[in-house]
């Protein structure tokens, strides 16, 4: 049995991993810039990265339902294994639901989202200013949200490998040792799992 995910998946977990990162980032710095060109198209940047993410995400769940997780550590106890599927879950539905979210939002206060400046993305709904700052309120919830479980899923990670010493960590990292695979991989007792 293979214990390490496959090099599509860690390609497509490190790349919404710095997408998400860099996506956050910049809606942080530009929410409280006073209205300028410089704003807009910082906007427009935001948007465009968000809906990349969208596809990225989409892609990278479509991969998770097709391919089979590596198995957990035996040592992981029930409660643990379903904590960790729960943590995955919550992780991917909020992924999702973030640049719905803000793809929403845009609608709704009349402002089309254009693909890199190229594509014109089609409006999700009819513009509605009270629904728009409703939506700007929960695209911002949605997004500490997120950045709450994103901390507890690197605690997590960790936690496995420094404290618990096994590979939960290594076999999601580009790297591996000889053979494809982490010296940390080898003889790991496991258990089938359908995880991401």
């Amino acid at each position: 049995m293979d214990h390490r995910y496959t090099r599509t998946a860690i390609f497509l977990h490190w790349l919404v991993a710095l997408g998400l990162v860099g996506t956050f980032a910049l809606g942080f710095y530009m929410q409280d810039l006073p209205l300028s060109p410089n704003k807009l198209k910082l906007y427009s940047w935001h948007k465009w990265a968000g809906a990349t993410l969208l596809v990225l995400i989409v892609v990278r769940l479509a991969w998770r339902m097709t391919h089979r997780a590596p198995a957990l550590p035996l040592t992981m106890s029930p409660m643990a294994r379903l904590a960790a599927d729960a943590g995955h879950w919550l992780l991917y539905t909020l992924m999702l639901a973030i640049p719905l979210s803000g793809w929403l939002m845009s609608s709704a206060q009349g402002f089309p989202v254009v693909w890199f400046g190229v594509l014109p993305l089609p409006d999700l709904i009819a513009k509605d200013a009270a629904l728009g700052a409703l939506l700007k309120d929960a695209h911002i919830v949605l997004n500490y949200t997120l950045l709450v479980a994103v901390v507890g899923h690197v605690g997590a990670a960790l936690q496995h490998h420094f404290i618990k010493k096994d590979a939960v960590l290594t076999r999601m990292l580009p790297t591996a040792g000889k053979g494809g695979r982490s010296a940390a991989l080898t003889n790991i007792p496991t258990l089938t799992n359908t995880r991401n």
